[in-house]
């Protein structure tokens, strides 16, 4: 089940937990910088998550089960048979000799108690309710490993490849995966899923079923099955049995020694609805990009390796940008997610339409914004910086390590450097951190002693004393690994007058990480670090992910 903003700021003013003016100051933030009202609410620590359940659970008149404070074990959980649990969206949240206390995000459904009395016939059923995130990570206690999994489809006999296949998404998607690698050995082939930017070892498909399972990859991606040495490109479109909606899939197979590679792109459709405060930015950061993105004109450049969220960002940008009064235009490759009042145009190389021909294009459809997936080659640079000279907000993604030295990497792909200083309005680099799980996270002090084994640059932000941090202990919840869910780290150098000048004379990363510290640039680190203070990463990954 689903809540609208306008049904949780009803149940909380229900329940006193928030007054009208929170409700209108909080309003007034989500329609200037977009986003949610109860999303600014939860930003600003207004109201928890906690809170919310509990008033949506008095809205409903029946208690409130915190899942995320106190989670059900496995053992008990799995007492509910996997496809009753899923369908009717229950937990065993506790369980006494008399009583099984259920918790639902959907109180009110007919016939609830009648089933689960069928399950649990001596014992007295009580409703609770639980948010619909809360119940959906309780069905990872239904996890079984692939391979069991795979052992049992075999036992059947039945058509083997196509449930594998679907056996795998379905698990990826329980696991909230953003990537599946099908990797061929000699003797096997090997499972792995990318959660939260970490791979996972899943399972192995014995060798003599992976040509069939590559074969109906290939079937439902629309590509060809008598091609096994050239590399092919395809999309899915996915409905398990337990998802409520249809997911997308980007599929690639490359020919590698043992076979062909494949790798899944899980498209999640939430990423559309992000905010740029869901994303990580403060409201310090948010304030930065959106005065650069009320300019007419100018161009904002988003910077990182592959997987670091840049495009999740731009779409965070452009959803406050969008409006009735703008015409926005796209040119990507390819469109991952489709946004309702964007014209969305995607690179096809056997037409020959590329970035820069995409883009010379656009230009001539009197946009306002544009953005471009990629900045990849000198030509798409150049129609870039004169698309943005001429009267339109470019928003692009460029391959850099940080923002100072996406100004001299600019530059050195061969645009004049006083074009690049009166055009570029804001650069943004960024990396994906974990986050700590919140159902498992606890709090410990690290000694002194502790911090200086992460070297004088990491301790020197602690004021050389014991620090109070936070990690996750591990539970089923995050598969025991302590993290669940992603945020971006970032840093921003918005381009001044005195920028304008040193880019004027081609300088070097050093000359421009200088003057911006000068006028108080944090870098990503310190961004970081502010984040794990405050407990929404640990040290440890803080370190892993970004160089200081």
């Amino acid at each position: 089940m689903k809540f609208d903003d306008e049904s949780i700021i009803k149940a909380l003013l229900n329940g006193n937990y928030i007054t009208e003016e929170d409700v209108k100051k909080s309003a007034e933030y989500a329609s200037e910088h977009g986003g949610s009202t109860v999303g600014h609410m939860l930003t600003e620590a207004l109201v928890s998550s906690s809170i919310i359940g509990q008033a949506l659970a008095e809205s409903f008149g029946v208690a409130y089960s915190d899942i995320n404070k106190n989670p059900p074990p496995k053992e008990q959980v799995v007492l509910i048979p996997e496809e009753v649990g899923k369908r009717l969206r229950v937990v065993l949240y506790e369980s006494f000799k008399s009583e099984a206390v259920i918790a639902t995000d959907d109180p009110l459904r007919k016939g609830l108690k009648e089933e689960l009395s069928q399950i649990f016939p001596n014992q007295k059923i009580t409703i609770t309710f639980s948010l619909p995130e809360e119940i959906d990570s309780t069905f990872v206690n239904y996890q079984q490993g692939l391979e069991t999994q795979f052992a049992k489809i075999l036992e059947k006999k039945g058509k083997v490849a196509p449930e594998i296949v679907d056996q795998i998404i379905e698990d990826a998607l329980m696991l909230k995966a953003s990537d599946i690698h099908f990797e061929p050995r000699e003797k096997d082939a090997i499972i792995r899923f990318r959660i939260d930017g970490v791979l996972h070892e899943a399972g192995k498909i014995p060798k003599e079923y992976f040509e069939n399972i590559i074969n109906r990859l290939k079937v439902q991606a629309k590509l060809r099955i008598d091609e096994h040495f050239s590399p092919q490109d395809g999309a899915i479109r996915f409905q398990g049995k337990t998802s409520p909606h249809p997911v997308d899939l980007r599929i690639s197979i490359a020919p590698i020694l043992d076979g062909e590679k494949v790798a899944i792109r899980v498209l999640s459709s939430y990423v559309r609805d992000l905010t740029l405060s869901d994303i990580g930015l403060s409201e310090e950061l948010q304030n930065q990009i959106l005065e650069s993105a009320k300019k007419p004109f100018g161009m904002i450049l988003v910077t990182g390796p592959t997987g670091s969220g840049k495009t999740t960002t731009l779409y965070s940008l452009i959803k406050t940008l969008n409006s009735k009064q703008r015409n926005i235009t796209t040119i990507e490759d390819p469109v991952e997610y489709k946004i309702e009042g964007l014209n969305q145009m995607q690179t096809n190389l056997q037409s020959n339409l590329t970035f820069a021909r995409g883009l010379r294009a656009l230009a001539r459809q009197d946009p306002d914004v544009i953005l471009v997936g990629e900045i990849r080659d000198l030509e798409t640079a150049d129609i870039a910086v004169n698309a943005a000279l001429t009267g339109h907000l470019l928003l692009s993604t460029f391959h850099a390590n940080n923002a100072a030295t996406s100004i001299p990497r600019f530059i050195d792909m061969g645009v004049e450097s006083f074009l690049v200083g009166s055009t570029l309005e804001l650069i943004i680099s960024q990396r994906l951190v974990r986050r700590v799980c919140e159902s498992c996270k606890c709090s410990y002090t690290l000694s002194k002693t502790q911090l200086d084994k992460f070297g004088p640059e990491v301790a020197k932000y602690f004021d050389n004393k014991s620090q109070t941090l936070y990690k996750g202990k591990g539970c089923p919840a995050c598969s025991g690994t302590g993290y669940k869910g992603r945020i971006g780290v970032f840093e921003f150098i918005t381009i001044s007058t005195d920028l304008q000048d040193l880019i004027a004379k081609s300088p070097s990363t050093k000359d421009v990480a200088e003057l911006a510290k000068r006028q108080g640039f944090k870098t990503m680190f310190e961004d970081g670090i502010e984040k794990v203070k405050n407990g929404l990463t640990s040290i440890e990954e803080l370190v892993r992910v970004v160089t200081f």
